[in-house]
């Protein structure tokens, strides 16, 4: 059963989201830039608290500079000093019209299952860059809901499992936890990049796959972000595959909610 996590406070207390900009005198309230993000990233606060928050920063500036965007300077602290330390948020930088920006955002609900619709086309035009692509990813995962899912499935062209529209995708072969190989056309997820770094040092075997949707019939598959963390998949749609137990993730779940530490200050 699919069992939807409230955002308590939801963070803002009703004032809802707000957009700074970045420039000399630091963050400031103003007309945001037009057009879809070159560059972007997102992560959860939880009552001043975060996860992987480094390894975030790392890949909005490369991002950035693949983009041709200008250097970060002093955004980052900026940026941690304007979070909000209590409530539940999911503030996502952005590089638009060549300037930096942050989102401040209250964190949408969260789920601890997700069921995924196979039956869409990939629309990624940057498929190793965040941010161009957000909002026909968006559209995606709609028609995902539309068709009775959570989000969508991507492949590639000859059948390939990459991703979904919001998230990586790793899942278990025995003792063996498999993930997408990277030389895919995916994102490099931070939370499967963690997921990886915890199976390293539990001594747990990774193998990088290239598997078609066939291949997970009966396995289990987790869906793995930011903002929901650690999801079974617990339903397919558009796709004849069975879904698989999934007796590995609460543990993973639970080491997950640990690696939550205090925003710097």
């Amino acid at each position: 059963m699919l069992r939807v996590m409230t955002t308590g406070s939801a963070g803002a207390g009703g004032s809802g989201e707000r957009v700074l900009l970045y420039g000399a005198d630091g963050l400031v309230e103003g007309e945001e830039a037009a057009g879809a993000p070159a560059a972007a990233d997102s992560w959860l606060v939880e009552e001043g608290r975060v996860r992987e928050l480094p390894a975030h920063w790392r890949r909005f500036a490369a991002a950035v500079a693949e983009a041709g965007g200008p250097e970060p300077g002093g955004f980052p602290e900026a940026v941690v000093a304007a979070l909000p330390r209590t409530g539940c948020w999911f503030p996502r930088v952005e590089l638009v019209g060549g300037r930096l920006q942050v989102r401040v955002r209250p964190a949408p609900a969260r789920t601890d299952a997700v069921r995924l619709w196979a039956g869409g086309e990939d629309p990624r035009r940057a498929p190793r860059r965040k941010g161009p692509d957000l909002a026909a990813l968006g559209a995606l995962r709609a028609a995902a809901v539309a068709a009775g899912a959570d989000d969508a499935l991507l492949v590639s062209d000859d059948g390939v499992v990459l991703e979904t529209a919001t998230a990586s995708l790793v899942w278990w072969e025995g003792d063996v936890l498999c993930v997408v190989d990277p030389g895919l056309p995916v994102l490099a997820g931070v939370t499967a990049a963690w997921v990886v770094r915890r199976a390293g040092e539990l001594g747990v075997a990774v193998r990088r796959r290239r598997a078609r949707p066939a291949e997970l019939d009966g396995r289990e598959v987790w869906a793995v972000n930011a903002l929901h963390g650690l999801r079974p998949v617990t339903g397919w749609v558009g796709a004849d595959v069975a879904v698989g137990p999934a007796p590995r993730v609460q543990e993973w779940r639970a080491a997950w909610a640990d690696a939550a530490v205090p925003l710097p200050r």
